[in-house]
């Protein structure tokens, strides 16, 4: 699974790709340090294969290397951050 990066001056998206399919997790920034995952999306093509928690741990590596926490609106990233209890950190 490759996971790429998209970034605007208002936000972005990770795009994870497998088997030809593409995955997003995607996120405002609110400002320099703080972003707001708000959505999520896997086609069911990739559901079952780790998709969403690879973007998820990948956005989570992310803040912690930049050095800004998040707000998880996404309900799969929210989730996701209550299975974990070691990803607090990153919270806002």
């Amino acid at each position: 699974m490759n996971i790429t990066h998209e970034e605007t001056r208002s936000g972005g998206r990770y795009l994870a790709e497998l088997d030809g399919h593409f995955a997003e997790m995607t996120y405002s920034r609110a400002s320099p340090q703080l972003v707001i995952i708000d959505h999520t999306g896997v086609p069911d093509a990739l559901r079952g294969k780790g998709v969403g928690q690879a973007l998820a741990l990948h956005a989570v590596e992310e803040a912690r290397k930049g050095g800004w926490k998040v707000i998880p609106l996404c309900p799969f990233f929210k989730s996701q951050v209550e299975r974990h209890p070691d990803w607090q950190d990153i919270l806002r």
